[in-house]
């Protein structure tokens, strides 16, 4: 029996339990026949939509306590999604929407913002320029700020400044007990521990305190590159990053544009190189740190230079429109040079399925222990390498081999993944492998003891 024909099916008259639910909360509470329910259920992600078999589009923490006490009293599963962009695991009990709880306050005397837990980074990013202060945000500016930092947060200033999940100093969060707790290093400790990098096993957050950095303009943008013309640009960059300073941090994507109308005609059918830069200092020192990529071989497009901060997103300049999507990570140690060519065969135009192909440089910050330890792990990691596609029913299978074949030559140099990147299910093995030796039996301690019955679903698995 599914868990929407054991849930609902345990209630004698589906239309009582919707006007109980609705009575104590606030938003609409939505079943599958109510107008609303398809836009409500789906997120960013558009591969396996949720299926619950009912939606509450909570407005407030006390609507968020109210759906969760509501689900654990009837032993329904629940999940909550903000964006959905790392939705990976759909859900057929209970779903609690946060969207419409993006309110976001910035304190600039204390360079401290409160954001709660349906804010995107762009309406942080928006709430905090005007006082000469930026979020640790990361590459896409309409993702979810919350569900990003709860994984880590690998952000755009991040070998600067480390994982955005070190710089909360507290969150409120409804744990599947049905309470409301103020966690932070003092107050529940272990708490406060989990919930940094952790991934959300242990409840809803429902706001949290970040801190903000003096940062109105950075250097950045990207240089492109045929890979026809320079096959061994993955190379050059990654012997490039082993000689720039921690105000640096970049990344590398490969991906083949489709001979299409609407392709930019120097773009179009190539296989292309982006080699992404976000730097802290001057646009006169960022010139000359990244004059070495330029010196690779022909550019196809140069966007470098001085820009605001809320202009961060055209960094990556990633996707905006909803769409299906799988992909995978793996954190490593180093990038070994005989399996980069294989990278650039993967996104090339001979793959079975198209593929962005991704190698973000670590180190710097992100590899030192922040002060108050937390559940973030492989912080030794030097590179992350990831792949993604768009998926249909014809070719998730196809993208699952082709992920895999093309992150097997890392194998011997992996520490583990990031959840963060990790856009697909996780078998209990992978999700143990996420983080440090001994962390993830303590979260999942953590979490037993919060939710005895295994009632909250996380987004990367069943537990």
């Amino acid at each position: 029996m599914s868990a929407t024909a054991s849930s609902v099916g345990a209630m004698t008259d589906t239309t009582s339990f919707v006007a109980e639910l609705s009575s104590r909360v606030r938003g609409r509470v939505l079943t599958a026949d109510a107008d609303g329910y398809d836009v409500e259920r789906t997120g960013f992600q558009r591969w396996e939509a949720h299926r619950p078999a009912v939606v509450v589009a909570a407005t407030s923490t006390d609507d968020v306590r109210e759906a969760v006490g509501f689900a654990v009293a009837r032993r329904m599963p629940w999940t909550v999604q903000a964006t959905g962009h790392g939705h990976t695991t759909p859900i057929e009990g209970m779903l609690i929407t946060t969207r419409r709880m993006n309110g976001v306050r910035v304190d600039p005397v204390r360079r401290v913002a409160w954001v709660e837990a349906g804010a995107t980074w762009r309406e942080v990013i928006d709430a905090a320029a005007p006082h000469g202060l930026a979020p640790l945000s990361g590459s896409f500016p309409d993702l979810g700020a919350v569900a990003y930092t709860v994984t880590g947060g690998v952000g755009l200033l991040a070998r600067r400044h480390g994982f955005t999940s070190d710089h909360v100093h507290r969150f409120d969060v409804v744990t599947p007990d049905g309470r409301l707790r103020h966690v932070s290093e003092h107050s529940e400790p272990e708490l406060f521990w989990a919930l940094r990098g952790g991934g959300g096993r242990v409840g809803v957050v429902t706001g949290m305190e970040i801190e903000l950095v003096c940062v109105t303009r950075l250097f950045g943008g990207s240089l492109l590159f045929d890979v026809a013309q320079v096959s061994d640009v993955l190379e050059v960059w990654g012997s490039w990053t082993g000689e720039v300073d921690d105000d640096l941090t970049s990344a590398a994507t490969v991906l083949t544009y489709p001979d299409v109308a609407g392709v930019p005609e120097p773009l179009r059918g190539r296989s292309v190189a982006h080699l992404r830069v976000a730097y802290c200092g001057s646009a006169d020192e960022g010139r000359a740190v990244t004059r070495p990529l330029r010196e690779i071989g022909p550019v196809l497009a140069d966007t470098l230079g001085e820009l605001p901060y809320p202009e961060s997103g055209s960094i990556f300049d990633e996707p905006e429109e909803p769409h299906p999507y799988r992909g995978d990570n793996l954190v490593v140690r180093e990038l070994p040079p005989e399996a980069l060519p294989g990278l650039t065969a993967a996104a090339g135009p001979d793959a079975p399925v198209f593929t962005v192909v991704g190698v973000r440089h670590l180190g710097g910050a992100l590899a030192r222990s922040p002060r108050v330890p937390s559940a973030v792990g492989h912080r030794s990691g030097s590179y992350l390498v990831s792949v993604l596609s768009p998926v249909s029913e014809t070719d998730e299978r196809v993208a699952r081999r082709h992920h895999d074949a093309t992150l097997a030559p890392f194998i011997e140099v992996a520490l583990g993944r990031r959840l963060g990147f990790a856009f697909r299910p996780l078998s209990d093995e992978e999700l143990a492998g996420a983080f440090d030796p001994g962390d993830d039996a303590r979260l999942r301690r953590i979490a037993r003891e919060l939710d005895p019955h295994g009632l909250l679903r996380i987004g990367h698995g069943s537990r």
